[in-house]
């Protein structure tokens, strides 16, 4: 069984970062992972990333991956299923192959935060959806709302205003927390209407979405008529493998590291949207991913 220097799982942006580093250190390197380029895939514009001004977040991260396979490094699409520690190294089972490593660096990121309300599961793919940029295109001159009052919400309903005739935000506090300038394009948006202090209790519809049940009347009403409705309140990390090693974790199952991307367990490292820092950005994750590189070489040289 091939044995690598480090293991880096998770194929986003802190994971190709990661990998970055670890070659240039050179460093035996694996990357293991079935969603190319993670969570900014579903980023429609990137504009916050340094040295461009404007991009899309699929060309973000095949920038970074052509970047990474710059090196000799070694990259697979496969989902980890099991980790182990294995005498002084850790044994990693993919539903492909298993591999033998030194370390481990987790980018294993986040998945998306469901309503857990009726009618969510039956409708996911017909009228339910948690990706503006996969699936707005099919509500041109339609109603859609947006679930959520985070800045990524806020960036949904902009996009979704480029295909949908009106873009409802449904928040369930007072005010949206978008970034200024965002915020202000929110606001300036002649298609977009932000519902604030309301819950979606139900999501309602025949083959499709075509109404959804508000706690509190809007306009006089409880029931809503909506095209489509596009799921936006955050999302949950994946750590559920780093907390079977035993690494630890916060009250929002984060795993906690320190400045140099270090967990509590030796020789294992963790970066991006899964650790416990609070501005999660893709420069962010960048950053603890190359940090994590550095800590997996001084841990592997010594120094």
């Amino acid at each position: 069984m091939e044995t690598f220097d480090t293991i880096i799982i998770g194929t986003g942006c802190a994971g190709f970062g990661a990998a970055i580093y670890s070659g240039r250190f050179n460093l035996k390197t694996l990357i293991l992972g079935k969603i190319m380029g993670g969570t900014i895939n579903t980023t429609h514009s990137v504009e916050n990333y340094p040295g461009f001004t404007q991009i899309g977040g699929m060309a973000l991260a095949n920038k970074l991956k052509e970047h990474a396979m710059e090196y000799d490094i070694t990259l697979k699409e496969e989902k980890v299923i099991k980790i182990k520690k294995q005498d002084t190294l850790f044994h990693i089972s993919t539903k492909e192959d298993n591999y033998l490593t030194k370390t481990i660096i987790f980018c294993t990121g986040t998945e998306v935060r469901k309503l857990n309300i009726p009618g969510e599961k039956e409708f996911t793919g017909k009228g339910v959806h948690y990706c503006a940029l996969c699936d707005g295109y099919f509500y041109k001159n339609k109603i859609v709302g947006v679930v959520g009052g985070s800045d990524s919400a806020a960036k949904e309903a902009l996009l979704l205003s480029q295909y949908a005739k009106k873009v409802y935000i449904i928040y369930r506090k007072e005010k949206i927390r978008a970034e200024p300038i965002n915020y202000k394009k929110v606001i300036e948006n002649k298609k977009i209407e932000i519902i604030t202090n309301t819950n979606i209790l139900e999501i309602k519809g025949d083959k499709f979405v075509n109404q959804i049940i508000f706690d509190k009347p809007y306009k006089r009403k409880k029931e809503f008529n909506i095209d489509g409705l596009f799921i936006e309140i955050g999302r949950l990390p994946i750590s559920g493998l780093a907390k079977d090693l035993g690494i630890k974790t916060n009250e929002k199952d984060e795993i906690i590291i320190d400045r140099k991307s270090k967990t509590n367990i030796l020789g294992l490292f963790a970066a991006g949207d899964v650790v416990d820092t609070a501005f999660k950005q893709a420069i962010t994750g960048v950053a603890e991913g190359v940090m994590a590189a550095h800590s997996a070489y001084e841990h592997l040289t010594h120094k």
